[in-house]
């Protein structure tokens, strides 16, 4: 199943990725991701390694992530090797009027259990409104002034 989603955000590249750098706050503005708990010593960049309890409506899994990318301003990449296996990235590309366009795109495999490639066609729908929700909240939470 392949995801991909962009949102423009009213901020530098640089001040999204303050934000999105900071994998402990995904949280704040996942609605899926309840928990997030470091497998690594590292907290940033290539090879670090999380733990993200992650629930939508009555189902839940830990979902396994190991950062692949690590690009401060412009890239960061994933690979989800727990029960649900796939790669994913944000990308960020800056706009004019100091603006940036954040694009997620996600490319996951669902186990034989979870339905295989028929819980994926499911769950598709559901979990790009939920990320773009994601996206909405993350953006929010940039732009918000103090």
């Amino acid at each position: 199943m392949r995801i991909h989603l962009c949102r423009a955000i009213d901020a530098t590249p640089a001040a999204v990725w303050a934000e999105l750098e900071q994998v402990e706050h995904h949280v704040d503005w996942m609605a899926d991701a309840e928990k997030i708990t470091f497998r690594s010593a590292s907290t940033r960049g290539v090879g670090t390694e999380i733990e993200c309890l992650t629930r939508i409506g009555p189902l839940s899994t830990t979902d396994v992530l190991r950062f692949t990318a690590w690009e401060p301003g412009s890239r960061m990449g994933i690979e989800h090797t727990g029960v649900v296996t796939g790669r994913g990235s944000f990308e960020l590309r800056p706009q004019a009027g100091d603006r940036t366009e954040i694009c997620w795109d996600e490319r996951l495999t669902f186990p034989w259990w979870m339905g295989g490639p028929v819980g994926e066609q499911a769950a598709r729908p559901v979990m790009q409104r939920i990320w773009r929700g994601n996206l909405r909240r993350l953006a929010a939470l940039i732009t918000q002034t103090p």
